[in-house]
């Protein structure tokens, strides 16, 4: 059985190499270890297709949904993942199975025993099927509205509204929307980009959280930064660091994006 893992925590990839290995009767080779969504298409593209993979969902370039949306993946997918927030149902079907990190030796026979038993019946459209179905329901998972605080109010804010979020040098979090109203909100730039779409948000730096419908323009800036111009004003100027500039522009062109 020809398996590619595509993990980028490395040491996670490296046990799940070798709990694989150490299985009998299922003859078992490991093709490769991939730690990006880029590398995932280069490797998919040039390679014949493997009999399973193995594939973390969070990668270190975006998540594994991309690949399977820009390229035909008729293998099987067994997906890994660290966060028990996401509905695990879109999972079990006979196409695909996952496992939640931290693998063991349990989880990862449980999962191949899954795939031996409906290997013969796997069928590459109801797989597809089943990858748009987590990746709509990943998209569900993210907040479109936010409690937000306006003198002695607590107001409800759609997250489509809002041009960004702002950490002040009190470590406040500001809310402005894109008709320019203000707000603050007591969870941290942190947590919330956690729960809004990366789809849609960008944490461009420490201070900043920009919504893609609120920018304008972005300019070359020295030592290969960027700067980010809003549709409304901005209480300093928002750079995109030199590691994260090609990043930022994928994002913005739609190089991220879950139907």
């Amino acid at each position: 059985m020809k398996i590619l893992i595509i993990e980028d925590e490395i040491k996670t990839a490296k046990e799940l190499e070798r709990i694989l290995l150490s299985f009998e009767g299922f003859n078992i080779e490991i093709l490769a270890i991939i730690d990006s969504v880029e590398e995932s298409l280069i490797y998919l593209n040039n390679n014949a297709r493997p009999d399973l993979i193995f594939s973390d969902i969070q990668l270190a370039d975006g998540l594994c949904f991309e690949i399977f949306y820009k390229i035909s993946v008729k293998s099987p997918v067994i997906f890994c993942t660290a966060f028990d927030n996401y509905t695990m149902e879109a999972f079990d079907t006979n196409a695909v199975s996952y496992i939640l990190k931290p693998v063991s030796v349990q989880s990862v026979q449980a999962a191949l025993q899954k795939f031996k038993i409906m290997r013969e019946s796997f069928e590459p459209v109801k797989a597809a099927d089943t990858i748009n179905a987590i990746g709509q329901q990943l998209k569900s998972n993210y907040k479109i509205t936010l409690l937000v605080e306006q003198r002695e109010k607590i107001v409800p804010l759609k997250v489509a509204n809002i041009a960004f979020f702002y950490l002040d040098t009190k470590n406040m979090v500001k809310i402005t929307t894109l008709n320019s109203q203000r707000y603050f909100i007591t969870s941290s730039l942190d947590e919330l980009d956690s729960v809004l779409s990366p789809e849609q948000f960008y944490r461009a730096n420490r201070q900043f959280l920009v919504n893609r419908d609120s920018i304008e323009s972005v300019e070359r800036y020295f030592s290969r930064k960027l700067v980010v111009k809003l549709s409304v004003e901005v209480p300093e100027i928002i750079i995109i660091s030199k590691a994260k500039a090609s990043d930022f522009l994928r994002w913005l062109e739609g190089g991220f994006e879950i139907q």
